[in-house]
């Protein structure tokens, strides 16, 4: 086990080093990445010693360093965990936030995790953040913690959390690598007075029905368009209910990269949906694409998991943005005076779609090295499997969190609902979608081959070049990206 384990570690030191070297394209990420104030701070995990495994450290150190690309766990962790008076005295919390684009975040840790075993005590990696198109990465490898065995999580702690979110982060060892506060089902958000005009009704039933296949889907597409409507804002919209659903991985055993069918049917169903005029050609985070959500825009609607939907739409809905310091999790109160009634507030609502799929999703690894493995475990244990506070992340968030009785007993609350959507219970909604994710295909080259496959065919998309052109950049960009990887022949 230890020489498979040291074959690993140098496997994933080949790999950062080579990333470390290689151009990156443009990053798409699929969490917003809001502007940060945290303080920046390099610091690093413990991998394994070639000759023996290192013990985790036990010492509890003075400073508690957290590393992600965006600040949405820092917001969750100030008042669900900081403000409860859970941080022991005398030690600091130290977020260092590298923003995700261009790879640059998973290039930044890399670089840390290499040079943990040289860092100072309390500038060492305690906690980092990884994203479903990466998870295996880091999971399969000597930089993360079993948080059973190494953190002391107990298999009661985890019991309540979704499956799928666990077996992500599953090495092939058995051990588990990661811990979830959310769960990630996708949903399909339509604008109620949109709907009305062209199908006559805004009824979440009724509208499911009419879009319940992508051939129904279509015909409701060509109707929009007759009525002065977009049915999607743009090329990159529906490709997370294709390449979720894909049937094999992005990397066969022999390293080759596959162009799974659906990939395929996307990008046929966005040339079409392009060259007939049903999407506004924008794509994902771009001006257009956020205008298209607001009260502007003219478009039926977006696919969104659950953090799009109660961070990213709601924000783009707005007419005028939310005052400073006003959150949900902040003042509930100040949130709806600010929000209910402002610019297309409460329009929306959401439906399963044409087809069932996840987007996205967070995950808290431990890193080697750490000397707050009990603080680390209590964070865990808090902020990702504690029916309680994740219960109530929802009720203040509207987000779906990663625990079955608290979602499932809000999926049965009548009096549960999203001012947002209308009155709607999305929860209910998405307990159901959640049952049917399946990860079981993903691949440690995700993020990046979903980032390149999107670039590359923007340009036939728009014209600018045809398909064979388009596929050729593609692995062109994708080989640049991580040379380890081959042309199917």
């Amino acid at each position: 086990m230890k020489k498979f384990k040291r074959i690993i570690a140098l496997m994933l030191v080949l790999i950062m080093s080579l990333s470390l070297l290689v151009a990156c394209a443009n990053d798409s990420s699929d969490t917003p990445e809001p502007e940060t104030d945290a303080e920046e701070v390099v610091v690093d995990t413990d991998p394994e010693d070639e000759e023996e495994e290192e013990e985790p450290a036990s010492e509890q150190g003075k400073v508690l360093n957290i590393w992600g690309w965006n600040n949405e766990f820092q917001g969750l962790f100030e008042s669900y965990f900081e403000d409860k008076g859970l941080v022991p005295e005398g030690v600091e919390v130290k977020f260092t936030i590298v923003p995700n684009d261009d790879n640059a975040y998973q290039n930044a840790l890399d670089e840390a995790l290499l040079n943990q075993e040289n860092a100072a005590d309390d500038e060492k990696i305690d906690i980092f953040l990884i994203e479903a198109d990466y998870a295996l990465k880091y999971s399969d490898s000597p930089y993360t913690l079993d948080i059973i065995k190494d953190v002391g999580l107990t298999e009661d702690d985890i019991a309540g959390q979704y499956k799928y979110t666990q077996e992500i982060v599953t090495d092939p060892s058995g051990a588990i690598k990661g811990s979830s506060w959310q769960a990630t089902p996708g949903l399909f958000a339509y604008r109620r007075s949109i709907a009305k005009d062209v199908l006559g009704t805004d009824d979440p039933a009724e509208v499911q029905e009419a879009l319940s296949t992508w051939d129904k889907f279509f015909e409701v597409a060509e109707t929009a368009n007759s009525k002065g409507y977009k049915m999607l804002s743009g090329y990159d919209d529906s490709y997370r209910t294709f390449s979720n659903n894909m049937a094999n991985p992005w990397v066969d055993a022999d390293n080759n990269i596959v162009l799974d069918d659906n990939i395929v049917k996307w990008i046929e169903q966005t040339k079409e949906f392009t060259d007939k005029g049903y999407n506004n050609k924008s794509s994902l985070w771009d001006d257009q694409w956020a205008a298209d959500q607001g009260p502007d825009g003219k478009v039926f609607g977006f696919f969104y998991s659950t953090w799009g939907i109660n961070f990213t739409l709601l924000g783009n809905a707005l007419e005028t943005p939310l005052p400073d310091g006003v959150s949900a999790t902040g003042d509930p109160e100040a949130y709806a005076k600010a929000t209910e009634g402002n610019g297309i507030f409460g329009d929306y609502a959401v439906i399963e779609g044409p087809q069932n799929y996840y987007w996205g999703g967070s995950w808290l690894c431990a890193a080697t090295g750490s000397d707050n493995l009990e603080l680390v475990q209590e964070i865990m244990r808090v902020m990702t499997t504690d029916k309680e506070t994740l219960t109530t992340i929802t009720k203040d968030t509207q987000d779906f969190t990663n625990t079955i009785g608290g979602m499932e007993e809000l999926a049965g609350d009548d009096e549960f609902a999203s001012a947002f959507l209308g009155g709607q219970n999305h929860i209910k909604l998405f307990a159901e979608s959640a049952k049917g994710i399946d990860m079981s295909n993903i691949s440690p080259y995700d993020q990046g081959l979903n980032e390149e496959i999107q670039t590359a065919f923007r340009d036939y998309f728009n014209g600018s070049v045809d398909y064979d052109t388009a596929l050729d950049n593609f692995y062109t960009a994708a080989i640049e990206k991580y040379p380890d990887l081959k042309r199917p022949e």
